[in-house]
């Protein structure tokens, strides 16, 4: 009620004290509540801006059980004053993707995907992003899709690789739209398509891929040439 200031002032301190003694009393809505008050720190939301801050409660949030995922990228990105350390923050990524949260499996993924700090590991990297893709996660089912469609670290599979492409698609991913197309005008695991292609490439103009665009243009002029 603090926080939103329903029937009462708005007072986003005092609701701060409430949800840590909430979240000290073993209540995990207050840690998660704690957490959500971080973000609005770290983007300046009706507070002043604060990465130490929003650290600050993003660490209480997460010993009380709450969601560990953005105190995992600051430890990774060295935000905050906070030293870097990529293998706490893939501890705290774990953590986070235990608990059911999609986007700590996919940065623990990436991590392992790409060899972050931690030793690379594509069948590591291939469970998670599945795991996280499933979870809603798009920017994994995206990744997976790449993945799928070079073969590294997999089978190449090319349907797999589509399916995935399409699902990003369908949940916003520009990339996924754009590289799905790719597949589509050159036939690679699917029909060849070339009208889909170009429907894939202006979704993801649409959504603000350049790629997108570009892909749209040129193959708009082509198909008119013809």
């Amino acid at each position: 009620m603090y926080d939103n200031g329903h029937g009462i002032e708005q007072d986003s301190i005092k609701a701060i004290e409430l949800f840590e003694k909430a979240c000290d009393g073993g209540y995990k809505t207050g840690c998660d509540n704690l957490e959500t008050v971080g973000n609005r720190y770290r983007r300046g939301d009706g507070v002043e801006k604060s990465l130490i801050k929003a650290i600050e409660l993003w660490q209480k949030a997460c010993n009380g059980g709450g969601n560990c995922n953005n105190l995992g990228m600051a430890y990774e990105r060295g935000d905050g004053g906070l030293q870097q350390d990529s293998l706490k923050a893939a501890e705290l990524y774990e953590k986070a993707c235990n608990s059911g949260d999609a986007t700590g499996c996919y940065n623990l993924g990436r991590m392992y995907a790409n060899g972050l700090g931690i030793q690379q590991n594509h069948f590591k990297a291939v469970e998670l992003l599945e795991k996280a893709c499933n979870g809603g996660n798009m920017s994994s089912c995206y990744n997976l899709g790449v993945i799928y469609r070079d073969g590294q670290g997999v089978k190449q599979d090319y349907f797999r690789a589509a399916e995935l492409l399409q699902k990003a698609c369908n949940g916003g991913k520009a990339d996924g739209c754009n590289n799905l197309g790719v597949m589509y005008y050159n036939g690679s695991g699917v029909r060849a398509d070339k009208q889909k292609a170009l429907d894939l490439f202006g979704k993801a103009c649409d959504r603000g891929g350049q790629s997108g665009c570009e892909n749209y243009a040129r193959l708009k002029k082509e198909l008119q040439m013809q």
